[in-house]
């Protein structure tokens, strides 16, 4: 396959992400009544470091010691921004919790404007505002600026930071490697956040279930997915296509959970959906040096 066709290939891969991300929420939600958040956060990516570590256990080593080090940093900054969202969780509510966290879509163009200098075109801006319109539309019930909020913005920034890392540092070659890094990574932070309380685990088959499920589909599979992907795409353009997360959320919590359809369902859903239309489908001509960018 030509490298010409990768940035698409790269695009369904992380809307396969956000939509491995989304089938989570209903189930983390009901796991949750019965599980201890951090413990749960720690189990969880321990399972897929597991996982990642016994289906190819040279690919860490065969990381430079510069991607070690890269794979590091990626693995603590999001492994504390899970924690702070988690705990920004706490005190606002999950609809809030949502919009917010998925104002990185704003924060990736800035924050990769400044720190790698990316120019970020009109039409990249416009999908980028419409995006966060259609976040809005399907999260946002009321708003104020509390403890819960500046903590689960915070968290946004983070994931910002991760999303450009991974663009900046991810390529074909070190893939797995750094997923793999990252993901122990990961596991040492929740794990560290899970120490204050003691630790406990699932205490039914079915929540186990849930809790592999999460580890190796929504965790150390779509991580893999992720950081490939990432390889090939601008970070706007991959924190665009990864809004569609709460979308899936949406759809899934309607067919599976117990949430009702809505016309904010409808309405922000069409808006997310028009946002990757902008990026994916317009004129390539007027695209092409605004938000494509291979790998090099």
């Amino acid at each position: 396959m030509s490298g010409v066709n990768h940035p698409r290939i790269a695009v369904l891969a992380l809307l396969a992400v956000a939509a491995a991300w989304g089938s989570t929420f209903f189930l983390t939600k009901d796991l949750l009544t019965r599980m201890d958040v951090a413990d749960y956060l720690a189990l969880r990516f321990l399972i897929a470091s597991v996982a990642l570590v016994l289906i190819h256990p040279p690919a860490i080593s065969k990381l430079s010691r510069l991607d070690r080090g890269r794979a590091v940093a990626l693995g603590i900054t999001y492994g504390i921004a899970q924690l702070v969202q988690t705990e920004g969780l706490r005190h606002t509510s999950a609809s809030v919790s949502g919009f917010v966290t998925g104002m990185y879509v704003v924060f990736t163009p800035l924050l990769g404007a400044v720190i790698l200098r990316h120019k970020i075109g009109r039409w990249a801006w416009f999908a980028v505002i419409l995006a966060t319109v259609g976040l809005g539309v399907l999260s946002l019930r009321g708003f104020t600026l509390g403890t819960g909020e500046l903590l689960t913005l915070a968290s946004a920034g983070l994931y910002a930071l991760h999303i450009i890392g991974l663009g900046a540092w991810s390529t074909p070659k070190n893939a797995f490697g750094l997923s793999t890094l990252q993901m122990i990574v990961i596991t040492c932070v929740c794990g560290i956040g899970a120490l204050p309380g003691g630790f406990s685990v699932p205490s039914s088959g079915r929540d186990w279930a849930a809790v592999v499920y999460m580890a190796l589909v929504a965790g150390a599979l779509a991580l893999i997915v992720q950081t490939w992907a990432q390889a090939h795409l601008t970070p706007t353009r991959a924190a665009i296509a990864m809004t569609m997360e709460p979308v899936f959320a949406s759809t899934f919590a309607v067919l599976f959970g117990s949430d009702s359809l809505t016309w904010r369902m409808l309405v922000g859903g069409a808006l997310v959906v028009s946002a990757m239309y902008l990026v994916e489908l317009a004129p390539r001509r007027k695209f092409e040096a605004e938000v494509q960018h291979l790998a090099q």
